[in-house]
């Protein structure tokens, strides 16, 4: 299959089968294509919290505007920015960096300096809106993935970040909510999506030649 083909198959599921599960090899294969995914200075200012327990996920219902697909679908993938950046979270990755690739300690010390002082001058909520916007990158790659392995999956922005972000207590890892991911196979009976033929706005006006 192609990415292509795989992409014309894939739509956000309005029904999951609860009694079907998602082996683990394929979670971590859809993580893993969210964890590759680009970020601008490779500094990868989002996580995702993988929730499969069913206690929980009863428990982030309360602010989910598709309840339904929380409660049943096999996992559900939580996208979380970093709620700031800062010269330790930067340093970290850095650091990793020039120990893994065999590089003096340092060796990025100009253009991280550079970094800092750019984040330095903004604000906590723009820094936000950046790691935001990275954690989508992730999530399409992770959608993608879900697509070219068969298994259905919702992107939702309809939920509560509150209730997300106190359940999971994601304050204390430094960061907040930005989008859910469902992932599961879906329900041939209740999908009324299914089997509806995608549709798109048409090549020659999506794309803009000049």
């Amino acid at each position: 299959m192609t990415l292509i083909a795989d992409l014309q198959w894939r739509h956000a599921a309005k029904a999951y089968d609860p009694t079907k599960k998602v082996s683990k090899e394929d979670i971590e294969k859809i993580v893993e294509a969210a964890r590759l995914a680009p970020t601008s200075s490779g500094l990868q200012p989002f996580r995702i919290i993988v929730v499969e327990s069913q206690e929980i996920r009863e428990q982030l219902m309360a602010g989910a505007l598709n309840p339904e697909c929380m409660r049943d679908c096999s996992h559900l993938l939580v996208f979380a920015a970093w709620d700031q950046y800062t010269d330790e979270r930067i340093d970290s990755i850095y650091n990793r960096t020039t120990e893994e690739r065999d590089l003096p300690a340092g060796r990025f010390n100009s253009y991280t300096d550079m970094i800092k002082k750019l984040y330095a001058s903004q604000t906590a909520e723009e820094h936000f809106i950046h790691t935001s916007k990275q954690s989508y990158i992730g999530l399409g790659l992770a959608l993608a993935q879900a697509a070219e392995l068969r298994v259905d999956s919702t992107p939702a922005e309809g939920f509560d970040n509150q209730v997300i972000d106190k359940v999971l207590d994601l304050a204390s890892l430094g960061l907040k909510s930005v989008s859910l991911m469902y992932v599961g196979y879906r329900d041939e009976e209740k999908d009324w999506l299914a089997p509806m033929k995608k549709v798109r706005n048409p090549l020659e006006e999506f794309a803009i030649n000049k």
